[in-house]
């Protein structure tokens, strides 16, 4: 085990330690442990420690290797979990952010701006959770009101108009389901952003940094590229919705989680995203910093990609790419001449992108 990946493995926070995540902290309170004898006696301890430290990494990847997919919703939802904002501080430069939808008001749970990301001038549109607790109420925990997603049709907007490509960072539950929201009409908002984000004649990535849930997410997912997190998910319904529709209790909601097929390995295999984005060793929230380099990375490669080709090809592509989700054929040469595959090859992340990706992967520690 080398010495960088157990540099990189940050401590469990004890407030925040999930059920499934309690074996690695009794191990990590043994290293402690071992660290305060070592202060008190004086005894150098430093290879019992390294052996715990090495224990820690291959317990956290083994038990992160196979979640449920419960058990990723909850690490999709975990509260230490870097958020838009995160991000945006971490490698977004020069990030000015952009309110309000002209018409309304200026919704905190959706949140825009210009900025740079690996060289690249971006829109950058997405959801805002918020960090503590007032900043969470505030932000509606992250479900946008119609504003919201007027306001990032707006923004979009307006990168078309200098040709700026738009990058969307998913994590919401969902769309705000108030009676204001309704009011105002959230279904024909979020309905709207698809349409024109579908024609909207700049390159567009869409990454699931959390949860993608429903209409919510929906509503800035319409893009050239979209990749999801290793242990994010992206549903259309929550699994605690499913449960309560199909089986009115709550109580089901693992038994919905495993039906839905939301995680990303699941995803990928039925070809509804392009890309995973790993995460380090234990989740985002172990390291944050590391998580927004995979992110950081794989936005700049994958925008130099779309760079490439015609505006045209690109519109093409994409539309094609949502045409044929989810469809299927009997016969095998009617997939070809669907132009499903086809579509599904110009619009998949390039092997280049995957392996620089991968490349750092040990540096940082990835289950």
């Amino acid at each position: 085990m080398r010495d960088s990946q157990v540099d990189h493995i940050l401590p469990l926070s004890d407030n925040a330690v999930l059920e499934f995540e309690k074996p690695l902290l009794r191990i990590q309170q043994d290293i402690a442990a071992l660290e305060v004898e070592q202060a008190q006696s004086g005894r150098d301890l430093a290879s019992e420690i390294k052996q715990q430290q090495e224990r820690m990494i291959k317990k956290t990847k083994r038990l992160y290797s196979h979640l449920t997919a419960w058990e990723t919703v909850l690490v999709a939802r975990h509260g230490e979990r870097p958020r838009v904002t995160d991000h945006i501080n971490n490698f977004v430069e020069d990030f000015t952010e952009l309110h309000g939808d002209r018409t309304f008001g200026d919704d905190r749970a959706m949140i825009t701006g210009f900025g740079r990301i690996a060289g690249h001038k971006v829109m950058v549109v997405g959801h805002n959770k918020g960090k503590d607790t007032r900043e969470r109420i505030e932000c509606n925990f992250g479900c946008a009101h119609p504003e919201g997603y007027r306001k990032a049709l707006l923004k979009m907007k307006l990168a078309e108009k200098y040709k700026l490509p738009v990058v969307c960072m998913i994590d919401t539950q969902g769309a705000f389901p108030g009676i204001g929201a309704e009011e105002r009409g959230i279904s024909q908002a979020i309905a709207v952003n698809m349409m024109e984000m579908s024609r909207l004649r700049v390159p567009i990535v869409c990454v699931v940094i959390g949860e993608g849930g429903s209409g919510g997410a929906l509503g800035i997912g319409v893009g050239d590229r979209v990749a999801v997190f290793e242990h994010g998910f992206y549903s259309v319904i929550s699994a605690e919705g499913c449960a309560a529709i199909l089986w009115k209790t709550n109580e089901q909601r693992q038994r919905a989680a495993e039906a839905l097929r939301f995680t990303a390995k699941d995803l990928r295999k039925l070809d509804i995203i392009d890309d995973i984005i790993p995460e380090p060793i234990g989740g985002a929230h172990r390291n944050p910093i590391a998580t927004s380099q995979f992110l950081e990375q794989y936005i700049g490669d994958t925008l130099r990609d779309l760079k490439r080709p015609r505006i045209e090809t690109v519109l093409k592509r994409r539309q094609e790419r949502f045409r044929n989700i989810a469809s299927f054929f009997d016969d095998p040469s009617a997939t070809e001449t669907g132009g499903g595959k086809a579509a599904r090859r110009g619009i998949r992340g390039s092997r280049a992108t995957r392996s620089r990706i991968a490349s750092d992967r040990s540096t940082v520690g990835v289950a």
